[in-house]
């Protein structure tokens, strides 16, 4: 195929995909779509949220989180351990899922990452662990239809789920 430049030149994706085999707007893109749709404002919305949230977990620097190709898993077990193990149960089971707080994620999660999903959704640090608590367990709910935690990558797993 001949490329034609100056027509539907794609631009780089300001996120940084060391290592990762999807970038944060592809993996925001499929949780979006998981999500409902991205109508939400804000940095690419709650897929976009959760999409950075999971890469910058994937990179894995000292975060504790990184699980191979599937972060979600070390992601609930960060939260776990940050006594929040009632509420990723009720998302990952197949009773109602528990609400969980921005406060609650803002403490169970490192600082460098916080800032670094807020500084890529372009949000305060606050409002980044708001959208988080308010969109993560309906994102688990779907990604968990069996009540435990699915075999293969995330990307895998979140491709699986679509309708």
């Amino acid at each position: 195929m001949a490329e034609h430049p100056g027509s539907g030149d794609i631009e780089p994706v300001p996120n940084r995909t060391k290592g990762r085999t999807m970038a944060g707007n592809d993996l925001g893109g499929l949780l979006g779509s998981l999500l409902g749709g991205g109508g939400q404002s804000g940095g690419g919305g709650a897929g976009g949220i959760l999409g950075s949230l999971i890469g910058a977990l994937a990179g894995g620097r000292g975060t504790g989180a990184g699980n191979g190709s599937n972060p979600l898993g070390g992601l609930l077990e960060m939260l776990t351990r940050s006594g929040l193990t009632d509420q990723t149960q009720s998302w990952v089971g197949t009773g109602e899922n528990q609400s969980v707080s921005g406060t609650q994620i803002a403490e169970a999660l490192p600082d460098e990452t916080l800032r670094k999903v807020a500084q890529d959704a372009g949000v305060s640090p606050q409002e980044a662990a708001d959208q988080i608590a308010r969109t993560l367990p309906t994102a688990v709910d779907r990604l968990t239809p069996t009540g435990s935690m699915p075999e293969g990558s995330l990307e895998d797993i979140i491709r699986q789920q679509q309708l």
